[in-house]
């Protein structure tokens, strides 16, 4: 990806944050048909390594897990807060009107070699784990058991484990580092006066700057 100084994140405690936070990974790879992306949940693991390993499901119908060029690595992207950023926002639309609208951003790419996992008791402990993830902030929690034993196999056997032991991650923040204090400034209060869940979360990205 094309990282420009300013906007490059480089911590990986930030990346690995967002990721978490934007668990939606776009999961691309390279076959014999061509480029093939899925959009799929995917749990960071901690396993020691420096980046640490994503894992997912895909269904088994999912042809992109049997057309897999095993020596390219897979790429998995996960898209943060993002916003439009209008050029009135800028003091110099109104001084010299050479200013154009921009799209501010957070994104991380994961690269490594992906892994396919068939494994029934590797599936059930993972769909666990993603389960009590996202249903941790309910009331009443769903759990995996809930469902009848039977109904849960075979629904096991309709997909297939994915792991991508992570070997590289790049993490491009463009969030206005390139503008002034008072440009800056002004897409603040753009963004404020907006008072939408998406402009307030950019806010404060801006403000971290």
């Amino acid at each position: 990806m094309y990282i420009p100084k300013a906007n490059e994140e480089k911590r990986v405690s930030v990346m690995r944050e967002l990721m978490v936070a934007h668990p939606l990974g776009t999961l691309v790879t390279l076959g014999a048909s061509g480029l093939f992306a899925s959009h799929i949940p995917m749990v960071l693991e901690d396993d020691g390594s420096q980046f640490g390993v994503l894992q997912g499901h895909i269904a088994r119908a999912n042809t992109q897990w049997r057309d897999i060029v095993p020596t390219v690595d897979a790429l998995a992207i996960f898209a943060g807060h993002q916003h439009y950023i209008s050029p009135n926002w800028y003091p110099g639309t109104k001084e010299h009107g050479k200013e154009v609208p921009t799209w501010n951003y957070a994104v991380v790419h994961a690269y490594g070699p992906l892994k396919v996992v068939a494994d029934e008791r590797w599936l059930l402990t993972f769909l666990n784990k993603l389960t009590n993830i996202h249903e941790a902030g309910s009331p009443i929690p769903w759990k995996v058991s809930d469902a009848p034993e039977d109904f849960i196999k075979s629904l096991l056997n309709a997909i297939v484990g994915l792991e991508l032991p992570i070997q590289r991650l790049e993490g491009k923040w463009k969030v206005s580092q390139n503008r002034t204090e008072e440009e800056r400034k002004g897409v603040i209060e753009g963004l404020s006066k907006l008072n939408t869940p998406e402009s307030l979360a950019m806010k404060a990205l801006v403000e971290e700057v």
